[in-house]
């Protein structure tokens, strides 16, 4: 099981990276909010599609789906607390 749970960490590195590229960008310019939780929506899937492939049987991922003060967008959070989760 050692493989899966490498997979895993690998997919969880890297959509924490994704994730965290969304806030910057969110927070840099002028996104719309609706196209932030787009992209972090349809992140989350992707992760949940590729959790279900990692353990197929008996799995529990559900669907849900410089000087300036800067804040994550409240999507981003959301998507690292669930990336964090598993």
């Amino acid at each position: 099981m050692r493989k899966a749970e490498d997979s895993k960490a690998l997919l969880r590195d890297l959509l924490w990276e994704e994730a965290l590229l969304i806030g910057s960008l969110a927070a840099t310019h002028d996104v719309d909010e609706e196209v932030v939780w787009f992209l972090c929506r349809n992140l989350d899937q992707i992760r949940l599609r590729f959790l279900r492939r990692l353990e197929p049987a008996g799995n529990s991922y559900k669907d849900a789906r410089s000087g300036l003060k800067l804040r994550p967008h409240p999507a981003v959070q959301e998507l690292l607390r669930r990336i964090r989760e598993y």
